[in-house]
């Protein structure tokens, strides 16, 4: 039996040192080795019952737990002994879908914001970073684990990577790259939510072979393939969805299609915004067994969580709505592990598993007053008690914004045919997803296709930041961008391929905004009456910032500030989080995975002028 000061740190998971951690775990349970801490709570939630077992005690070795009862019962030495009277355990909450880059902090960063929000296990959905540095991926997502941080993150390789055959740049995965990924570590759950339902029907798409074999390489290793069923409603499409081993949906909005999905087999991870509709439903219809729900978080900024919160507040929000504070918080902690395959190590106050342990002063309001990761306090309410590991990001995290030159007025022209007063346009909205494009006549003035701000029609641009050739496709979009004059709007997230996007009311603005960015190598750029008024910088992938939340939330703010000057276009559309406006939520707009048709990608081979039809591969001029 291995000396018990021989064992290793168990930051990364492995299958080596788990045997040896779990050895020592069993002896001292057994009480016949010392335990570090023993932690007595009032109460403590058994979420494998649903059931609360009073005046309880937590034997903790190392990071992990190795013996859970009631009080006094333990039989071997104890290092350190903690009384917290008044407070009720529970298990660490966890984030069963999730993008760490929108919050655009880098993951050490994220740790230090959401564990005081009781988030202390996330399964990363890392298409994002993915496509801008595919090979150094994974890397990047252990890296805060390995350096110390408490939060542990289970990285889920992006299916969406490229995601569709319309793009190109920064990472390409498919059944090598999952297979590698699937045996690099046991801390890889599976394979992120597979986007592009129209490649997974159809044998003639040519993304097929691709996703197909990322699907046999994750069932090769018995991971989960998570799905991603937006706009898929009927029952030939839910069945299909199932069918092909897609284990998830986040993306279910109305009661009914939940319902439905739940009863082919589909674990639904539902979001605080579909909420107040899904779960008076599934309350009304009696749903007793909610296994197979999780909460979710899956987008969600820094900003918005130091004012919302983070897991706690998806659970919070279904507290509000009338479901039970137990099967809220089981929800957030063992479906979501359970659904992982991760039981093993989270999503429960149980033997083996990591000591990640939330305490509440109040259980029906959620309000928490310390949070244990590891084994150790690393929350006092709100206020995070670890350093934060200082990690300086190389070059291949700092330096993804290659864009080769200084953008100018014309790469955002669109040149009118020789002699034409007119000519017709193809116009997009934001979140378009009708079957055809919109078609306007617009004015040709000194030779290129104007904008028309007095019927919302503005001008859209994305810019390929790979290849360091400046490639520029743009287009007319309706009810979006600035109307103020000389004015631009730029950023470099833009899902899923994360090339820089630019709306602007002149072309000049556009390139300003555009060139800005490349100097932060990513981020925010407000170009307002042609001056450069606000900034925010995502340094880390173009996505992410190496600083604190409230930092970079000052920076957003000041942003906001300057955005409120400006006269935003706008129209409604098929989105119900598309609001007036400051645009920011076109950062998803540049989606192309279903139920979106007609998109404008970065010029590629297939489509040179980048609108094209992401369905059929059909083309289109913008202008004609």
């Amino acid at each position: 039996m291995p000396s018990m000061n021989l064992l290793p740190d168990d930051l990364l998971i492995d299958a080596a040192s788990e045997t040896l951690i779990r050895q020592d775990l069993v002896l001292t349970a057994l009480g016949k080795r010392p335990a570090d801490t023993l932690l007595r709570v009032d109460r403590l939630l058994d979420v494998h019952t649903r059931t609360w077992r009073e005046d309880q005690e937590i034997a903790i070795k190392g990071r992990r737990i190795a013996w859970v009862g009631p009080a006094g019962e333990y039989t071997g030495e104890v290092a350190r002994r903690v009384r917290l009277p008044g407070l009720a355990a529970v298990p660490g909450f966890g984030e069963v879908h999730k993008h760490i880059e929108s919050s655009h902090l880098t993951p050490e960063w994220e740790a230090a914001m959401v564990l005081p929000r009781g988030n202390t296990w996330t399964c990363e959905a890392s298409h994002e970073f993915a496509n801008v540095n595919g090979p150094h991926n994974l890397e990047f997502w252990l890296e805060a684990r390995k350096r110390g941080s408490p939060l542990k993150i289970f990285p889920l390789p992006g299916s969406a990577v490229p995601p569709t055959a319309y793009e190109w740049g920064g990472g390409y995965y498919g059944y090598d790259e999952q297979r590698g990924f699937m045996a690099a570590s046991p801390m890889v759950a599976g394979l992120d939510e597979v986007m592009d339902w129209p490649a997974v029907w159809n044998p003639e798409s040519p993304s097929y072979e691709r996703l197909w074999g990322m699907i046999r390489a994750t069932f090769e290793a018995r991971g989960v393939v998570e799905g991603h069923g937006s706009g898929l409603r009927d029952h030939a499409s839910i069945n299909a969805f199932a069918a092909a081993g897609l284990a998830s949906d986040h993306e279910a909005w109305a009661p009914e299609e939940v319902w439905e999905k739940l009863t082919r087999g589909i674990f639904v991870e539902l979001r605080p915004y579909s909420m107040d509709q899904v779960i008076p439903y599934l309350l009304g219809r009696g749903l007793a067994d909610w296994s197979q729900i999780a909460f979710t978080t899956d987008d969600r900024s820094a900003s918005d969580t130091i004012r919302l919160g983070a897991t706690d507040h998806n659970a919070r929000t279904a507290i509000g709505l009338g479901l039970a504070p137990e099967i809220a918080i089981q929800c957030v902690t063992l479906n979501p592990a359970r659904h992982m395959r991760l039981t093993p190590w989270v999503g429960s106050l149980a033997p083996g598993r990591f000591a990640d342990i939330v305490l509440l002063s109040d259980v029906v309001a959620l309000e928490i007053a310390q949070v244990w990761a590891d084994g150790e306090q690393v929350s006092d309410a709100k206020t995070f008690l670890p350093a934060v590991p200082r990690i300086e990001w190389p070059g291949w995290a700092t330096r993804t914004v290659n864009i080769g030159r200084t953008l100018t007025s014309d790469d955002f022209c669109i040149t009118a045919e020789p002699g034409r007063e007119t000519m017709r346009a193809a116009l997009l909205r934001p979140f378009h997803w009708a079957d055809g494009f919109i078609e306007m006549e617009l004015p040709v003035e000194h030779g290129a296709v104007q904008r028309d701000a007095a019927r919302n029609v503005t001008k859209f641009a994305i810019v390929d930041r790979f290849s360091g050739e400046a490639r520029t496709s743009k287009m007319f979009w309706l009810g979006t961008g600035p109307r103020t004059p000389d004015t631009a709007l730029a950023c470099s997230v833009a899902h899923d391929k994360h090339n820089i996007w630019a709306v602007g009311s002149s072309d000049a603005a556009m390139a300003k905004a555009v060139n800005a960015l490349v100097e932060l190598q990513g981020g925010w750029a407000l170009v307002v009456g042609g001056e450069l008024v606000a900034t925010v910088r995502y340094e880390i992938g173009g996505l992410m910032t190496c600083r604190p939340a409230e930092e970079l939330n000052a920076e957003m703010q000041k942003l906001y500030d300057a955005a409120a000057a400006v006269d935003w276009m706008y129209e409604p559309t098929f989105s119900p989080r598309w609001y007036p406006g400051f645009p920011e939520r076109l950062i998803f707009a540049t989606l192309t995975c279903a139920p979106w048709q007609w998109v404008l990608v970065a010029p590629c081979e297939q489509a040179p002028l980048g609108f094209v039809n992401v369905q059929t591969g059909q083309t289109h001029p913008v202008v004609w």
